[in-house]
């Protein structure tokens, strides 16, 4: 078992990964982009960090203690970020459109797992949704299906 999560972690990029010339793996990329949504409010509770391990827990084959070392290699690496291109073009050249469209949902999910959507949080949705190169409808449509799923109503 601790082998097998030594493993996982060697296979992860360092936070500066970008910096040094390796790309992050798209489990770090996937993870740094719902970081950023739930970092983009000064309140991150822990129901957006639990939306956040949800999400990842849905789009990848992961241990629960694997999930939380890849959210704390997320957050860190989203602290030292200067951007966010180095974390969304792997998954732009790597990722079809469905599977692209699935981690906008994911994100808005964590946007709205606290009730309440910021205009920040608003504003790194549509940045990150723009870097990944999903058309407008789509995001739209999945803003519409994350906020349903939440059970907020049309103002939220």
């Amino acid at each position: 078992m601790l082998k097998s999560l030594m493993d996982f972690i060697d296979g992860l990029a360092p936070a500066d990964g970008a910096a040094a010339g390796r790309a992050p793996s798209l489990q770090l990329a996937a993870a740094v982009l719902l970081v950023e949504v739930m970092r983009a409010d000064a309140d991150h509770s822990l129901v957006e960090r639990r939306a956040v391990h949800r999400a990842l827990t849905e789009l990848f084959p992961l241990s629960e203690t694997q999930v939380d070392v890849l959210i704390t290699q997320a957050e860190s690496a989203a602290r030292m970020a200067t951007d966010l291109f180095a974390f969304t073009s792997p998954i732009d050249e790597r990722w079809d459109m469905p599977a692209k469209l699935r981690i906008v949902e994911l994100m808005w999910s964590v946007a709205y797992a606290d009730g309440k959507l910021s205009d920040i949080e608003r504003h790194t949705m549509w940045r990150l949704a723009d870097l990944l190169h999903v058309p407008q409808g789509a995001y739209v449509h999945a803003r519409m299906r994350a906020r349903a799923a939440a059970g907020l109503g049309e103002d939220a």
